[in-house]
């Protein structure tokens, strides 16, 4: 039996299924949600002064951007956390 993948990238293999776009959404949030988690810890930021620094009203705002299974994330919340963490936001295609 041949295995059609065979020799084949996995990009190509989620293309096919129908799945890649929502699939590299979501590693991309995954990373995005640790990379910002594991600042915060560095510098010792507790949510709420994470808050105080992204000049946002609510906390649930952060717990959404902390949330690695939550996708839906704006530009504008990213270009915040960069300032508030002492980043600057980077965003391109490759």
């Amino acid at each position: 039996m041949k295995n059609k993948h065979i020799g084949s990238n996995f990009d190509n293999f989620l293309k096919q299924e129908g799945i890649l776009e929502e699939t590299t959404a979501a590693a991309t949030k995954k990373v995005i949600a640790y990379q910002v988690y594991q600042l915060m810890k560095e510098k010792h930021f507790t949510k709420k002064a994470m808050t105080e620094r992204m000049r946002i009203k609510s906390r649930i705002q952060l717990d959404r951007l902390l949330d690695p299974n939550n996708v839906s994330v704006t530009l504008l919340t990213l270009e915040k956390t960069a300032l508030a963490l002492g980043k600057r936001l980077k965003v391109q295609f490759v």
